[in-house]
């Protein structure tokens, strides 16, 4: 059995490739679900087989070479998808790719085969997070294999809609990917409007001064930027098949499919565009009302301290006043035998009018300073 780069073998134990440990996600625990998912031979446009293996699809389509085989696989094993590639020759790289998962949208070609990876996207309003999933097409002459590596996007609705359209279904293996692309672009609309609601509602928030709303604006735009990751390269990838349709085969009727997808894909990277910078804006003005917030709050105990310095100023200055006659009060009150003014005459409104003197200038003094 041929050996996939996307894997290594040390003694008994396999070493996984780099960008698939990297990938948080492939230590999730996954739903046990049969590899192949479905497994049927078309010819011009209806069902007329159903192999009951892979090998029995490829010896089938040695027996029918009109005919076209449509294989959809869920999480594949490694040596089944390896199988795969050496029934139908598909390309070595392609195959890591699929094995490995996790890859970036893209459209490959290798001779005669097409290899598309596309990532779908579903939006979990309760949690507000975008889940995504990832699609690996294989596109022959005569087949089209799809490998699945998450419950996204719905394959089965996909084959149900082309089975009921023989005409288009007729088209062969470009019109399969067609129809799969245009599932996954359409998947995106509702994943749009869940983002335009929480960006609302985080607004209101904003503008309500909600303390958490931070974060919750720092882990949307976290989904935002993996929705444009996943999105982004879409526009480019549709419009390379659109320039090499002649070239391959393309009818004029899937072009003009191939063009509706494109104007979806321009839209949805457009609004995704937008919601970044929306984003960013709600974190300035946050920010903005966040600084005014803490100004005013600043501005106020900056006042009230103010405040409390005057009135401490006036205490101080009340103290003075009022110390000064104790002063004179407790020199002419100690208990000394040789103190003249004791036995003067005038001692005693002379006392009083020292300490009215001292009082009337600490207090013009104090007046002046704005004291009191």
């Amino acid at each position: 059995m041929a050996r996939v780069k996307g894997f290594r073998r040390s003694g008994d134990v396999r070493e996984e490739a780099p960008e698939h440990s990297m990938d948080p996600r492939a230590a999730e625990e996954r739903p046990y679900r049969p590899t192949v998912i479905d497994n049927a031979i078309y010819q011009d446009g209806e069902r007329v087989d159903n192999p009951g293996s892979l090998a029995d699809a490829f010896e089938r389509l040695k027996q029918m070479p009109d005919a076209m085989a449509w294989i959809g696989l869920y999480r594949p094993k490694e040596w089944e998808l390896v199988k795969l590639g050496e029934e139908f020759e598909l390309h070595e790289l392609a195959l890591e790719d699929a094995i490995v998962g996790s890859q970036r949208p893209k459209a490959d070609r290798y001779g005669d085969t097409l290899f598309v990876v596309l990532r779908a996207a579903r939006y979990l309003d309760e949690v507000e997070e975008v889940a995504f999933g990832e699609v690996h097409v294989f596109v022959g002459p005569n087949f089209v294999i799809t490998v699945r590596h998450a419950e996204a996007p719905d394959l089965q609705a996909v084959r149900k809609r082309m089975e009921s359209d023989p005409e288009l279904l007729r088209q062969g293996p470009q019109a399969v990917l067609y129809a799969i692309l245009d599932a996954v672009v359409d998947g995106y609309a509702p994943v749009v409007a869940g983002l335009q609601k929480d960006i609302e509602e985080i607004e209101v928030q904003v503008f309500g001064g909600d303390p958490s709303v931070s974060r919750r604006v720092y882990e949307l735009s976290g989904e935002v930027i993996e929705f444009q990751r996943a999105t982004a390269p879409l526009v480019g990838m549709i419009h390379g098949f659109i320039a090499g349709a002649r070239k391959y085969g393309v009818t004029e009727e899937l072009q003009s499919y191939l063009r509706d997808a494109a104007d979806h894909a321009i839209t949805v990277t457009e609004r995704i565009s937008s919601f970044r910078q929306m984003l960013q804006n709600i974190l300035v003005v946050n920010s903005t009302l966040v600084t005014q917030a803490q100004n005013a709050e600043m501005a106020r105990m900056t006042e009230a301290s103010i405040q409390q310095g005057e009135e401490v100023k006036k205490i101080s200055a009340w103290a003075a006043i009022l110390f000064a006659p104790t002063l004179v009060g407790t020199v002419y009150g100690m208990n000394f035998d040789f103190m003249p003014e004791t036995h003067w005459a005038f001692g005693y409104p002379f006392a009083i009018f020292l300490m009215g003197a001292v009082c009337v200038a600490l207090y013009t003094i104090f007046k002046r300073r704005n004291w009191l």
